[in-house]
């Protein structure tokens, strides 16, 4: 019987996930953070440090308010989660560009291209397979 090898860390930075997101949702007052979703937290392995993933639907200018807003309310975020978490040690709380979701949007794309090149290429094909069996 082997135990998982699921890390004190991991599970520590799935708690820290789930709490940073309903800080953001219903105690950040800050109007430039809004339409933020949490995507993932790592942390480092002697839990002193949070980089917290999050993505938005905001682009250009107002992506960089969303994270000023963000790295403004990092104090607060921290302060929270130090009320809502019992650690020894509370992660300092850097939050990060996801863009996990926008690398694998362009990989479905390519893929999709490329299966819809695969059957116009076996279209292609078929027509003449079928003339030959024909001939035959």
């Amino acid at each position: 019987m082997s135990k998982t090898t699921y890390k004190r860390a991991d599970r520590v930075a799935d708690q820290i996930r789930m709490e940073v997101a309903d800080i953001l949702m219903r105690k950040i007052k800050d109007p430039r953070v809004r339409d933020v979703t949490v995507t993932d937290v790592e942390l480092t392995g002697d839990l002193r440090i949070a980089h917290v993933f999050v993505t938005t639907m905001e682009t250009g200018e107002a992506e960089r308010d969303i994270f000023a807003g963000l790295s403004k309310a990092s104090g607060f975020v921290r302060s929270e989660l130090g009320r809502r978490l019992s650690l020894r040690y509370l992660p300092d709380v850097i939050f990060k560009k996801d863009v996990s979701g926008a690398r694998g949007d362009r990989i479905m794309r390519l893929l999709e291209e490329l299966h819809g090149e695969s059957e116009q290429h076996e279209a292609q094909d078929s027509p003449n397979s079928e003339q030959r069996t024909a001939d035959s």
